[in-house]
């Protein structure tokens, strides 16, 4: 995939590199980062469910390939909750990171990142919200919340909104940050439910965005990645 100028950005629910042939290959998932181009990608599902929640995309897989991690996680994990932000090319610096507990029936959690890039600074959150419409929202209200205590910086949420309408009036619950337009991700060989979804904070444009269908992506998960090319507002 060609890149334009700027810094590229994607979120990718990984579904812990079990693809839909039901085999794990987390080496799989990383030849889709490649294809996908990205600086900066937020990852979900990215650990093993049970206790220690050890990583399900390995480290030193990761490694290999070039990609650094935030270590927002313990015992071995990639991330902390199943979200993981990951990073490659050395004009990105890590500034500091975090995670934010969320509310809800089910055990939810998002992770930050800020970081010096090429164009600007920036913080990513990284998110996995959950299945059940009230607590979604009361989550997105939570992370406005807990983002706005946060030093001012441009910042983008990424992630699995989990969120089935293109018209969920997340935007109304979050009105510094601007969705963008979704696209169907999931289920990846065919499509529908606009799920994972990318939105940003004034200071941030998005010259382009789009969602990864390029094989081995139909099958590397039960999600597509999606991205977008961003800069500075002017």
């Amino acid at each position: 995939m060609t890149r334009s100028p700027g810094l590229r950005l994607a979120s990718y629910n990984i579904q812990k590199c079990v693809g839909l042939d039901l085999r794990r290959q987390p080496r799989r998932i990383v030849n889709v980062l490649d294809a996908l181009g990205a600086q900066i990608v937020a990852l979900q599902e990215a650990d093993k469910r049970l206790p220690p929640r050890p990583a399900a995309l390995p480290h030193f897989v990761l490694d290999e390939d070039g990609w650094q991690i935030a270590d927002l996680g313990g015992a071995g994990s990639l991330g902390w909750h199943g979200n993981a932000i990951i990073w490659r090319g050395p004009e990105i610096a890590l500034r500091d990171m975090g995670h934010i507990a969320l509310p809800g029936l089910e055990p939810r959690g998002a992770v930050w990142a800020a970081f010096d890039t090429g164009i600007g600074p920036l913080r990513v959150v990284g998110v996995h919200l959950g299945l059940i419409g009230r607590y979604r929202r009361q989550q997105v209200q939570h992370l406005v919340r807990e983002t706005a205590d946060l030093p001012e910086m441009p910042t983008v949420w990424a992630g699995d909104f989990n969120d089935w309408s293109a018209r969920s009036g997340l935007d109304r619950l979050a009105p510094r940050m601007r969705f963008l337009p979704p696209a169907p991700s999931f289920p990846s060989p065919q499509p529908v439910g606009p799920l994972d979804r990318i939105a940003l904070s004034e200071g941030l444009s998005a010259c382009a965005h789009g969602v990864h269908a390029a094989r081995p992506a139909h099958i590397a998960s039960d999600h597509l990645p999606v991205w977008a090319d961003l800069s500075a507002a002017p």
